[in-house]
């Protein structure tokens, strides 16, 4: 299965280290692919790294890309912790 959503970075300090070392957290619990897309930029979310190197700031567009046997479920875990400011009050 592969599964595509466009997301919005909407915490204010975008994706900083913090917020990268979370996504990868979470990445690394599915056997499924995901990988953030930013125009013709793109990161593993199992790549602190690859991640810092997208420079997402707050307001940036993300495609969330999943695909292999838990797509589903990594997908609703990546834009849950999106959606949510990384778990950051701010």
């Amino acid at each position: 299965m592969k599964l595509q959503r466009e997301l919005q970075i909407v915490n204010r300090l975008g994706l900083h280290a913090r917020a990268c070392a979370k996504l990868v957290k979470t990445a690394n619990q599915f056997e499924s692919d995901i990988v953030l897309r930013q125009n013709e930029h793109q990161a593993d979310a199992k790549s602190i790294m690859g991640l810092m190197m997208l420079a997402a700031t707050q307001g940036t567009r993300l495609t969330v890309i999943t695909s292999g046997a838990d797509a589903e479920d990594a997908m609703t875990q990546v834009q849950h912790l999106i959606n949510n400011r990384f778990e950051e009050d701010e």
